[in-house]
């Protein structure tokens, strides 16, 4: 359900500024435009119309209907906000003074003088259904006072408190519902003369980019075929639920070779009329909507009348909670559904933010590979310098010497000559720079050989494995004890037997004497 500024009203051939989804911005003003085939960027020619607060220049942009002008169009503002929330649009609470200003203004265009009792009647039926019914004249009318307070509370149903007058609707835009808050979206900031104009196509991203020729040709076939007209593609972005946001300008050339864009006010109206939105949807396109920027006034008129059903304690609250009021601007959520869309279209945000993290992430990591690559061809490329310096001094070096074979030296050569053996003599003298070269590579040899010494690998054995270790080592030695006392025993039992045989010999040995 839309969140609207007033509902527009007007002569036959007024469009509304946007064509609003559900839940959806639509625009701030009405629109009237002579209906026709031919697609003219000339001033359009209106049929008398006035936008809501009676203006006649059309700077509208798309918050509901009502609020801009009708001189042409209005602009969006759903998508036109940078990241496609369309919060619905933005009732006004002083109807009754707007009402009497369209009366004075528009000397009655909306045939309205009975709408401020009308609103009297509804506000006093209201307090009827929800405090004191009549309807059954017992005590069930107070089960259905509380019954049509929750109905209100929870922002849908029927509150009947007379037999002999209609039930109050309850919508979620009535004062008791409780289901509201506030967030924020980002204003566009484009001009008019940029001529974006958002087009949402219930079809996916993919199918867009693969058929994006021939819808630029489609576009163009809707915009009457003209050859001095060309449709350009600014961007295209994914959308909640399968829909893709397309925005487009449109670049008219002059037969002096001149080229410029299409005004957005321009262009939108020329999709608002009912034969071109009829062929736009049969293209698929659910909304269609300028991207501009907001006046001071439209953002000072926005934000001085709060919503309807919102707290203006809380409307004023969210305006000074505003964390950035130069780049956002407050809008109501009402209901459940809104705030689930929302946070559909906060996911969808997110999930661009990651891919676009993840393709910059790949581009660092082959941004640092080329750089690699670069800084080793560029060692390369130094060492190969050199090398080739060396040898084209050795030629210049070869061809100097055959060039002055079979002359005397010369003077300015006897000069570099002796420069020359100076230079010898100071380097290889032992306390200038020979000597102070010879330290320096003795510390170097000191430092490489400590070096060396201090990275030889060292061997840590974990304290559990050394205590297993030594048990095994102590059972080992345990079993080497025990056996080295067998073969002692063993040996001295071989003693014995040896002594007893010897004396049975010596024994033998005496009788047979």
């Amino acid at each position: 359900m839309a969140f609207n500024f007033g509902a527009p009203s007007g002569t036959s051939g007024t469009a509304a500024a946007t064509a609003a989804p559900a839940g959806g911005f639509s625009g701030f003003g009405t629109t009237s435009t002579t209906a026709g085939s031919a697609f003219s960027f000339s001033a359009p020619t209106n049929t008398g119309t006035t936008g809501f607060f009676g203006s006649t220049q059309n700077k509208g942009f798309g918050f509901g209907t009502g609020f801009g002008t009708t001189a042409g169009t209005s602009t969006g503002l759903g998508t036109g906000l940078g990241t496609g929330l369309g919060f619905g649009g933005f009732n006004t609470q002083q109807q009754q003074q707007q009402q009497q200003q369209q009366q004075t203004t528009l000397g009655g265009l909306f045939n309205q003088p009975t709408q401020a009792p009308a609103q009297s009647n509804q506000l006093i039926n209201t307090a009827s259904a929800l405090s004191a019914p009549t309807l059954l004249g017992d005590e069930r009318d107070a089960i259905l006072a509380k019954w049509n307070q929750l109905q209100a509370f929870w922002g849908t149903g029927k509150g009947y408190f007379n037999s002999n007058i209609p039930p109050v609707e309850f919508t979620q835009e009535n004062p008791f519902c409780r289901f509201k808050a506030v967030g924020y979206s980002c204003m566009p900031n484009n001009k008019d003369e940029d001529g974006l104009v958002v087009l949402v196509f219930n079809k996916k991203e993919t199918d867009i980019r693969s058929q994006q020729q021939q819808l630029v040709e489609s576009l163009h076939k809707v915009l009457g075929g003209n050859q001095t007209l060309t449709v350009n593609v600014e961007g295209i972005k994914t959308l909640p639920d399968d829909q893709t946001e397309v925005v487009i300008y449109v670049v008219e050339r002059s037969p002096n070779g001149t080229s410029r864009r299409v005004p957005a006010t321009t262009l939108y109206a020329h999709f608002e009329q009912t034969n071109i939105k009829t062929q736009l949807q049969q293209l698929g396109v659910t909304l269609s909507m300028t991207r501009t920027e907001l006046s001071p006034a439209q953002i000072k008129q926005l934000l001085q009348n709060p919503p309807a059903g919102v707290d203006p304690i809380i409307w004023e609250q969210a305006k000074v909670d505003n964390p950035d009021s130069e780049k956002l601007i407050p809008v109501p959520m009402v209901g459940f559904k809104e705030l689930l869309r929302r946070l559909k279209v906060q996911d969808q945000m997110t999930k661009q933010h990651q891919t676009r993290l993840d393709i910059i992430s790949e581009d660092i990591g082959e941004l640092q590979k080329n750089q690699t690559t670069t800084m080793a061809k560029i060692a390369q490329y130094k060492r190969k310098l050199m090398d080739l310096s060396h040898r084209t001094l050795q030629v210049l070096i070869k061809q100097e010497i055959q060039r002055k074979s079979g002359y005397a030296i010369q003077a300015d050569e006897e000069q570099l000559r002796v420069q020359l053996d100076t230079i010898q003599c100071e380097l290889n003298a032992p306390t200038q720079f020979k000597g102070r070269l010879n330290e320096l590579m003795s510390q170097i040899r000191m430092q490489n050989h400590f070096g060396a010494v201090k990275s030889e690998e060292r061997y840590y054995i974990d304290a559990d494995l050394l205590r297993e270790i030594k048990q095994h080592l102590k059972q080992q030695q345990e079993g080497l004890s025990h056996l080295i006392s067998i073969i002692k025993d063993d040996l001295e039992d071989i003693k014995l037997v040896e002594h007893g045989l010897n004396e049975t010999i010596h024994i033998r040995g005496g009788v047979f004497s």
